[in-house]
This record gives structure tokens, sequence and C-alpha cells, in this order.
């Protein structure tokens, strides 16, 4: 128990100074890739105590990279794909024992129109159960903004809209714009697109 409770403290101690002075991004080259936005976030992202986040949704991811890293092949039923040249990132694991779950976890960044700042994004708001949008209690959509000159990257909110849990969104592998699936009542779905305009996304 006090094992726990200290991992806790320190878990919340670590998010608050990572919150003050940001995340520092160590990369090779002259500028960071998808990638390495991804393991500079994942000391905040799984923050739980190591042996109770073994399921939490950016481990999967995390031990993805690992394996990727490695040369060694994924999971059975797991894909992961790292597109460095257009900035993006997406884990999928997919499930039909008893519904047809596909869980997917997608990364991107976009370069600011001011030409010092990118925006990271993590989204763990695009699995579906059954065609359907699985949101859980841990499920969110995440926002970083990175500074080009301290090569560090806070987290900031959604720029220019706030995230709706009624359906699942989906981060851009080519183009610039995030797309909205939203689920309604009667089971239809209307699809919106949240265009960039260098720096947040509007209606």
């Amino acid at each position: 128990m006090k094992r726990i409770v200290s991992a806790i403290i320190f878990s919340c101690l670590t998010l608050l100074l990572m919150a003050q002075n940001g995340i520092k991004v160590n990369f090779k080259g002259s500028k960071p890739t998808v990638t390495d936005f991804a393991w500079a976030a994942f000391p905040s992202l799984n923050y739980e105590d190591e042996e109770e986040s073994g399921d939490r949704p950016w481990r999967a991811l995390q031990n993805a990279m690992e394996r990727h890293r490695k040369g060694l092949p994924q999971e059975e039923d797991e894909t992961l794909t790292i597109d460095t040249k257009n900035g993006y990132i997406l884990f999928e694991r997919t499930r039909n024992e008893y519904v047809d779950y596909v869980f997917r976890l997608e990364v991107c960044f976009w370069n600011e129109s001011d030409g010092r700042h990118k925006l990271i994004a993590f989204n763990d708001m695009a699995s579906y159960v059954d065609g359907k949008p699985s949101i859980t209690e841990v499920s969110n959509f995440l926002f970083y903004r990175y500074d080009n000159a301290t090569k560090r990257m806070v987290g900031c909110e959604p720029p220019g809209f706030e995230i709706d849990y009624s359906g699942t969104y989906e981060l851009p592998r080519s183009g610039k714009d995030i797309v909205f699936n939203k689920y309604d009542e009667d089971g239809s779905t209307q699809q919106i697109t949240l265009k960039w305009n260098g720096k947040q996304f509007k209606y």
C-alpha cells in the first residue's frame, strides 16, 4: 500500500514538474520526428505505477514501438504504422472473439504557421466495438505544443475546439485536418471536418 501511495505521489510531482517546465524532446538530426515526440511523452502518458499500467492504452503503443525498435515482430492481431515522412503513427489491435473490437491509437504533429512551434496530438478516442465508438473512463485526446527554440513541449488545450465524447476522432496521415465522427442516439453518424489553419482547428 505504501509503495502504491508513493508511486502516486511521485507521478503527481512528475506531472507538475512537466507542466511547469515542459518535456524535453531528445532527437538526432536537425529536427524531431513523430517518434521522438512519442518517446518524450510516454512518461506523462503512462503515469500509473509500472505494475498497474500494462493494459493502459499508451503502454500498448510504447511496447509496440519497443518491439519495432528492436526489430521484433508485433503481437498477433496487432499492427504498428510509423510514417515518419507524414508525421503520423497508428497502432491497431483487433479482437473478434466475442465482439468486433478495433483498438486504435494515433499520434500526429503539425508545423505551426509562425515557424517556431509544432502541435502534437495523442489520440486514443479512435476505437470501435461492433462499429460503434468505444469510449471509456481513460479515453482522451491530448495536445502538446513544442517550441523549436527550447526543444520542449508543454501540454495545452485542444486548439480551437472542445472534445466531444459522443464520437471518435481521426488524425490525418495525409492532409492536415481532423475528422470527427459524431454518433447520434438514433444510430446515424455525422462526419465533421476540423480544418487546420496553421494555428488551430476550425469547424
